[in-house]
């Protein structure tokens, strides 16, 4: 038997108790360590966060794990990728647009009357493999729900996943008014009524043609115009051409259509095949107006003399080129006679804008208001205008008397009435009338001395009388009233002049004329 005496045991456990200390500093040292990686877990898998100075950076960390998210989501999103890995299938478990699956969606169809249309109906047999263990928020992070990573790539690659979602089918009214076999009267009715429909089941000549005519005879501008924008598409022009020749209505809205959408390469084809020579030379004569510069449009108008315009336009185009190039050489000229500074009315009225591209009684105004005292020779001459374009001498009569009561120069206004008769007397004549006479004349400033000249020709009396009180032309009045022996009416205008005037002075020597017998 093996004895242990206590002086052993006590030498022993004084050997022992140094090891033992030892050990247990090394597992509370453990221990601590552990405590502490606990507790940094916590506070970093815990969504309460202690206090911090660093605010940017948990921010930071947010943005970096939102972006991590979205790193992991985007193979799903993205077709390039993945769309060979993923095959869509029913509920029945069948891939979407297979024969069994469009035999069995047509089946179904017909036996959900009173169902709920929008889910397909299911089958029986589970799928091989399920998606119940990935939750929401591991669709997002890429996590199961057991905490085992894994990348959706990694789930999408694997052949034995499929993705089962119901294949939700339109309602049968969107399909009808696209797809549904309308006759052309039911095709224009839904037009009007602004539905979309299909014009492409319309494939032969007489269909199309069929849909034009109940168009036009439904009287819907914007029907035809779409009906037509069809046939453009879809016919030779040849053919289009010939069958619109016929169809006036229609011809004419697509013309307005061309027009407007400035497809000037077409409609001049159209026009042409249609023998319409004079629409075609006017299309063409409208292109002048997009070009800028004066001599090159002086050129492309001098080419149009040649189209075939009718009589009348052939003489205005004519007109127009003439014109132009008459208005090229006076503008040089002026140009530089009012560079030069010395021509005196250039200094004294400067031109405000230049002649180029004005119309003709504009460019007869100028020529009157710079150039109406040279010969008839020149280019700028008023008389040689008026006798190049034919002016009428009312029209003439008209734009001189503005230009010159403008300067004031009213020796050349009175000699624009002064005529002589047959015995060389001078009187006064005038195209207008004198009532409008005295309306331009006042409307440039007239003084009361030209103007009383001029109203005293009216030859209504009241009219004459009205324009004098008007014009405050007094000497008028004074002698009508007078010539009317009306001794009240002159007592009563005596109150519309100026004190100590000569008509006061006038109107009173007549009051106490014992000569004139009144009859009032």
């Amino acid at each position: 038997m093996f004895c242990v005496s206590p002086s052993s045991q006590r030498a022993t456990g004084n050997r022992e108790a140094p090891v033992t200390e030892e050990v247990e500093a090394e597992q509370l040292q453990l221990r601590m360590m552990k405590s502490r990686a606990d507790e940094e877990d916590f506070w970093n898998s815990t969504k309460c966060k202690p206090f911090t100075f660093d605010d940017d950076d948990d921010g930071f960390s947010k943005l970096k794990e939102s972006k991590q998210a979205v790193n992991n989501i985007r193979p799903l999103v993205d077709g390039d990728e993945d769309e060979d890995d993923v095959e869509k299938v029913s509920w029945s478990g069948e891939p979407v647009g297979s024969i069994s699956w469009s035999v069995g969606e047509t089946a179904a169809s017909s036996q959900r009357k009173d169902r709920d249309p929008a889910f397909h109906k299911t089958s029986s047999d589970p799928p091989t493999r399920s998606l119940s263990g990935y939750s929401l928020s591991s669709l997002f992070k890429g996590k199961a729900k057991g905490g085992n990573f894994q990348q959706f790539t990694d789930v999408l690659s694997d052949s034995s996943v499929r993705l089962y979602a119901p294949e939700l089918r339109k309602p049968k009214s969107e399909y009808q008014d696209v797809v549904s076999d309308w006759m052309p009267e039911e095709t224009v009715r839904r037009m009007q009524q602004g539905k979309v429909v299909s014009l492409e089941k319309f494939r032969s000549l007489q269909d199309k043609l069929s849909l034009l005519d109940i168009a036009v005879s439904a009287h819907d501008g914007n029907v035809i115009t779409a009906v037509l924008i069809f046939l453009k598409r879809s016919l030779s022009k040849e053919v289009l051409f010939r069958e619109l020749e016929s169809r006036q209505t229609a011809l004419r809205h697509l013309i307005h259509y061309l027009t407007e959408t400035k497809d000037q390469r077409l409609l001049l084809e159209l026009l042409r095949a249609l023998g319409k020579t004079e629409d075609v030379a006017l299309l063409q004569y409208k292109e002048h107006l997009g070009i800028t510069d004066e001599n090159k449009r002086r050129d492309f108008l001098k080419s149009c003399l040649s189209l075939p315009f009718s009589p009348e336009d052939s003489g205005h185009i004519q007109d127009h080129y003439t014109l132009l190039e008459r208005q090229i050489i006076i503008e040089a000229a002026d140009r530089q006679m009012e560079r030069g500074g010395k021509v005196e009315i250039f200094q004294k009225f400067p031109r405000r804008a230049s002649i180029l591209n004005m119309p003709l009684i504009t460019t007869l105004y100028y020529c009157c208001f710079y150039h109406y005292t040279e010969t008839e020779g020149t280019y700028s001459s008023p008389l040689n205008i008026r006798q190049t374009f034919k002016i009428s001498e009312k029209q003439y009569f008209v734009t001189a008397l503005a230009a010159r009561a403008k300067l004031k120069a009213w020796l050349d206004v009175d000699a624009l009435f002064t005529s002589r008769t047959w015995l060389g007397f001078k009187r006064k004549k005038s195209p207008l009338s004198f009532q409008r006479v005295v309306d331009i004349l006042q409307k440039n400033s007239a003084p009361i001395q030209v103007l009383q000249e001029y109203v005293a020709l009216v030859e209504d009396s009241d009219l004459r009388i009205s324009l004098a009180q008007k014009h405050k032309c007094h000497d008028i009045v004074i002698t009508m009233y007078r010539d009317l022996k009306d001794r009240q009416l002159l007592l009563a205008y005596l109150q519309k002049v100026d004190q100590g005037s000569v008509d006061e002075r006038k109107i009173k020597e007549l009051l106490n004329n014992s000569q004139i017998r009144w009859k009032n």
